[in-house]
């Protein structure tokens, strides 16, 4: 994965960049979908597909179960409009759908806050020392725990 620029997407304009990197893989962007990304986007911090449901609940007036939340998180997560935060099991909104990276989280285990940032150079090396062991690495998902720098 070489350097380059990509636009973070915020608001409007994020779901906008989710709804067509969906269609453009060949999904519908249904009023659920809808639905749960723009919760999903709403979160300030990484979400549980529970708290999803809840907040789609409240906002729909009807109950939304976890389980179908976890299938159209999955989804998410598979066409890069969301990232998953492995250890705790939560989510965040991709703010670049229309860009590809292995995911580098910082996780503050004071607050909550996740910061995801992007290093190509760090994930080749993750992904290179992989394949000298004759692993196939599909998706490096890198987490450092430890204090934000508003905790610290």
């Amino acid at each position: 994965m070489a350097a380059h620029a990509h636009t973070l997407h915020h608001g409007a304009p994020l779901v906008e960049a989710a709804q067509a990197a969906l269609e453009a893989s060949g999904e519908q962007w249904t009023a659920m979908r809808a639905a749960i990304f723009a919760s999903l986007a709403g979160f300030d911090k990484p979400a549980s597909a529970y708290d999803i449901a809840e907040a789609v609940s409240q906002a729909e007036g009807r109950r939304v179960a976890a389980n179908s939340v976890y299938r159209i998180l999955d989804l998410f997560v598979t066409a890069n409009l969301a990232r998953k935060v492995e250890s705790a099991n939560a989510y965040v909104a991709n703010a670049h759908p229309d860009c590809i990276h292995d995911c580098i989280f910082m996780i503050c285990d004071s607050c909550g806050q996740t910061t995801h940032i992007d290093d190509d150079a760090i994930a080749g090396k993750v992904r290179s020392a992989a394949k000298g062991t004759g692993f196939t690495p599909q998706r490096p998902v890198i987490e450092v725990r430890g204090t934000c720098a508003d905790c610290g």
